[in-house]
């Protein structure tokens, strides 16, 4: 199989109004979309659409929740004119832990039928249930086969101390023995907030997979929580807190001294 697992860590850093550091580790899966089905009988743990240990639901991906991941991501590539007929799609992101699952953001690697990076599609999760894509296309002279650069405006809420303006830069290499993404955002013509995910890639099988599970359990869970605890650090920095109600316009509610 080309599915694989990935290990490594993610970083952010936030230079202002605070500073505001954090480095995790973590692990992913990096699921070739046309091996759903084989990933689901051949590792013990996993499967797709039914309860597991380690479950895959085409319906947690998608703003509007999928039926057939595979199918509804390739048309929304060539609705957008990209048409990756021979090519492949490799999903990275986490699968259901005993039943839950929260992915702040999953990344569809597409290549071409000549395996050059094509398109990077970025899929936002936020906690209040909303679901956004951000579908990357190389910049002109940006994409080197395994890499590729670009940029887009921020145009999905996130993060209740983060504004809905601002620009992304991202980057992504995809070498053979490990991955690279880095995300950048800019307010007003200057750096917010950098973050980055380094992983190196680790056969999928029931070994691997136990070894993860017991060395990082709950990851997802994990991951929530994480969430909320640096949220309650930015909220003690008095970092300005954003009001923010599923489906509306966000406004700034005041924080006291520190705005």
């Amino acid at each position: 199989m080309r599915s694989h697992l990935l290990l490594g860590k993610v970083r952010h850093r936030r230079v202002r109004p605070a500073r505001h550091d954090l480095e995790h580790d973590v692990w992913y899966f990096a699921l070739d979309l046309d091996e759903l089905d084989e990933i689901a009988r051949r590792p013990r743990l996993v499967a797709r659409n039914r309860r597991a240990a380690l479950s895959f639901r085409d319906a947690d991906h998608l703003p509007t929740p999928a039926r057939d991941l595979p199918t509804e991501i390739r048309a929304h590539l060539r609705a957008g004119g990209l048409d990756l007929d021979g090519g492949r799609i490799i999903l990275v992101t986490n699968l259901r832990v005993f039943g839950y699952v929260f992915n702040p953001a999953s990344f569809y690697l597409c290549r071409d039928v000549d395996g050059r990076l094509a398109a990077v599609v970025v899929e936002v999760h936020n906690t209040y249930g909303e679901r956004h894509l951000y579908t990357l296309r190389p910049q002109r002279d940006g994409a080197m086969g395994n890499a590729m650069s670009a940029s887009m405006d921020k145009g999905f809420f996130v993060s209740p101390f983060i504004s809905l303006d601002g620009r992304y830069s991202v980057t992504v290499r995809d070498d053979a023995d490990a991955l690279a993404i880095g995300i950048n955002l800019r307010q007003d013509g200057q750096p917010l907030l950098s973050t980055s995910l380094s992983v190196r890639r680790v056969p999928l099988n029931t070994r691997s997979l136990v070894r993860l599970l017991l060395r990082y359990p709950l990851i997802t869970q994990r991951t929530t929580a994480l969430i909320h605890w640096h949220a309650l650090r930015l909220w003690l920095k008095r970092v300005p807190f954003i009001r923010y109600r599923a489906g509306s316009e966000p406004g700034i509610a005041a924080h006291g001294a520190g705005r």
